[in-house]
């Protein structure tokens, strides 16, 4: 099953910032970009890929642990960026060190298990709002990260992270998008 262990901002921090996005999906051109839903709106802290059904109990279980070492803490979604032409993302403030540390207990988690990770890169905490198409119909997204830049939605507080499975869409089906669904979520300072 393909597994990411994920913060999700509560439903009003989403509606804040999906309000500014509504006035962003109106410039032009952006109906050429795959924009994302607010309800499947995270901050990814590591993604797992494919993980065998047999190493789940295990990987449960580390998770839990790790949340339990890290205090809570606030958060707000703030700001804009891209990755390139290919990711317009909303950015996050506040307790950035403990997402940090959260995505570093998330990806050693995973590997004491035995999930292969990729090689260490820097983690970059972001929201990912939109997806640009590759080929002859990319996107310029500075304009859309430049119209977002400024947004500042309101502190809420970081007291938990998720173990999240995603369910790709049928092939060949306009439109389909990934389907997430929760497994298991776990307080922060529990332990």
């Amino acid at each position: 099953m393909r597994l990411f262990a994920a913060v999700v901002p509560p439903e009003a921090a989403r509606a804040e910032l999906a309000a500014a996005v509504a006035r962003v999906r109106a410039l032009p051109g952006a109906d050429r970009l795959r924009w994302t839903e607010p309800a499947e709106w995270h901050l990814a802290l590591a993604f797992y890929g494919s993980v065998a059904e047999e190493l789940v109990p295990a990987l449960r279980e580390r998770l839990a642990r790790g949340a339990g070492r890290h205090r809570p803490g606030t958060l707000r979604l703030a700001g804009a960026g891209r990755f390139a032409h290919r990711v317009l993302w909303a950015g996050v403030e506040g307790d950035r060190e403990i997402l940090r540390a959260l995505a570093g207990s998330a990806v050693a988690a995973a590997r004491r298990c035995g999930v292969a990770m990729p090689g260490d890169r820097p983690y970059r905490p972001h929201l990912t709002l939109a997806r640009g198409r590759p080929g002859r119909h990319r996107v310029d997204l500075a304009p859309y990260a430049a119209a977002l830049a400024d947004y500042a939605g309101s502190p809420w507080p970081l007291a938990a992270f998720r173990l999240v499975r995603s369910h790709l869409p049928a092939e060949g089906v306009p439109g389909a998008r990934p389907r997430y669904e929760t497994l298991d979520a776990w307080p922060l300072g529990d332990g």
